[in-house]
Formats: structure tokens, sequence, C-alpha cells
């Protein structure tokens, strides 16, 4: 009799646990069985869809480059005496841009100079010399065939002819050094003449005239004016679908309303294995219109399939 009520308490309980339970169980089975799982080919569709993109176009930006762009530095250290270009001025290859103070160099050179013309002329009397002494001696020797002279005469004559020689050829010597200090100053001097390395504009200037400058100080930057290219980098993907000669559009937000095109003029053949990308450089085709060095630029590739 007890054990038939533990059985009814048990069953109005636990009976109404066990159907919550089991409700809660059905729901969680129905709701992960509504709920789409992760799919893989969810995943790949995107890859896809960004693999198609990067084939079929690529857009690549950077700023606008020249060949010829540097610094122009001191070669030696001096007062500028004199400023020949001021920012913005044009310039070809060789146009002087500044001077150093070159007195001093100057006085020095035309000291040597002076020097050079003294020695050069102490070489033709010794060779002058060089030559009587020669004719005295063969001259002995034809005596001394001829038992006219002593032995001890000839010899005399001997030793004095070979004296003149190593005179001639030490004054030579002297005037072959003097000749190369003038040269070496000369050089000296050219670096005091401050000039264009090639044509195109001078687009800063750091010094002033009567400043110290030291050798190695930056003077001038200039920087020529075409023609304009972009160096960029691609996926190594890339590489093979990029060829040489190829043409590309190229526009730039500073001249919004104009189109450019630009050729492939060179393709890296290594791909960087640190970035797993290689570089391309392309130029400007025709004429630059308003495009000026260090414009930004943006490059569209387009078909890279």
């Amino acid at each position: 009799m007890q054990t038939g009520k533990l059985q009814r308490l048990f069953v109005i309980v636990f009976a109404p646990l066990v159907l919550t339970l089991a409700s809660c169980s059905g729901k969680s089975v129905d709701r992960a069985a509504a709920a789409p799982a992760p799919s893989s080919s969810t995943s790949a569709t995107a890859s896809a869809t960004a693999e198609q993109e990067g084939m079929s176009g690529f857009t690549v930006s950077g700023p606008l480059i020249v060949e010829h762009q540097l610094d122009v530095l001191a070669q030696r250290d001096g007062v500028i005496a004199e400023l020949r270009s001021e920012t913005g001025a044009h310039v070809r290859t060789g146009d002087l841009l500044a001077r150093i103070d070159d007195r001093q160099l100057t006085a020095d050179w035309e000291a040597a100079r002076a020097k050079t013309r003294s020695l050069d002329a102490d070489l033709k009397n010794w060779e002058a010399e060089a030559k009587v002494v020669q004719a005295d001696y063969e001259r002995a020797q034809k005596m001394w065939d001829a038992q006219i002279l002593t032995k001890e005469q000839l010899e005399h004559a001997k030793f004095k002819a070979e004296s003149e020689m190593w005179d001639v050829q030490r004054v030579r010597e002297l005037l072959t050094n003097a000749r190369q200090s003038e040269r070496s100053l000369e050089l000296e001097l050219d670096k005091t003449q401050i000039r264009a390395p090639f044509a195109g504009v001078v687009a800063r200037r750091y010094v002033r005239q009567g400043q110290q400058v030291a050798k190695g100080d930056r003077l001038f930057w200039v920087t020529a004016e075409g023609p304009l290219g972009m160096r960029f980098t691609l996926p190594e993907k890339f590489i093979g679908r990029i060829q040489k000669g190829q043409v590309l559009p190229m526009t730039t937000s500073d001249l919004a309303d104009q189109k450019f095109k630009v050729r492939v003029v060179q393709v890296s053949p290594v791909v960087d294995p640190a970035s797993s990308t290689f570089e391309v450089l392309v130029q400007l085709e025709g004429a630059p219109g308003g495009l000026r060095p260090g414009m930004d630029a943006t490059v569209r590739i387009e078909n890279m399939r």
C-alpha cells in the first residue's frame, strides 16, 4: 500500500519534468536543424568572387616619378660666393647653379702653372746641355780611337754625359709631378662650380649666398621633367599576366577630367620572397599635359586572366 503511494508520487512529481526536458530537447533539435550549418560552398564562392575580381582587374596607386631626380651635393668645403639658379628654374646639362669661393684655389693654381712653365724651360735647357755633352763624348771616343786622348779623359767625358742624362730624367720627373699638381688644382677648382647634372628643373634650393658649406652638404634638388612613370608591385599570382609593352589607362584626382595612358616598360623577372610581389615600371604615353612628378595617380590593370 505504501509502495503504491510512492509510485503515484513519483509520477506526479517527475513526469512533468521529463515532459519539459523532452520538449526542450525537441526544440533544440528543431532549432539546430533549422539553422544552416557553416557551408564550405559559401566560403569557396566568396573566394572565387574575389579571385574573379582580381583576375579581371586590379587598381594600383602611387606617385609619378622620373628617372633622373637627385640632390646636388657640395664636393668640397667653402663659402657660397654666387648663386646662379633659383627654385623653379629650368636648366640644361652643365648649367652653372652656384659657385663656391675659389680665390685661394685660383692663386694656388696660377702658382702651380708658373712652376710648370719654369720646369718645362729647365727641361729644355738640360736637354740641350745633354746634347752638347753627348756630342763631346762621341768626339772623345773618336779621339780615343785615334789615340789622341787618354783613357782617363775618355771616361771623364763618358761620366759627364751620363750625369747630364740623369739630370734630364730628374727634371722630367719634376715636370711630371708639377703638371699633376696643376691638374689636381684644376679638379679642385672645377668642384667649386656647382653645375646641373642633367636637363630639368631646380625643385629646391637649400643654401644661401655667403653660407659656409661642407663637403657632402645638399645644395640643390634637381629633377628631370620627363619621362613620367610609376613603380608599383603586384601579387606574384599575376606574374606572366602583365607584359612589357602593354598599354594601361591612368587617372589622377588632380586632373580628374583628363585621361592618360601608360606603357609597361619593365617587369621584374624575380619575386620578392618577403612580400610575394614583383615590381612593374610604367611610363607615360604622349604629352604630360598638367602632370608633374610627385602627383598621385591610379593605374587600372584590366583583363588579368
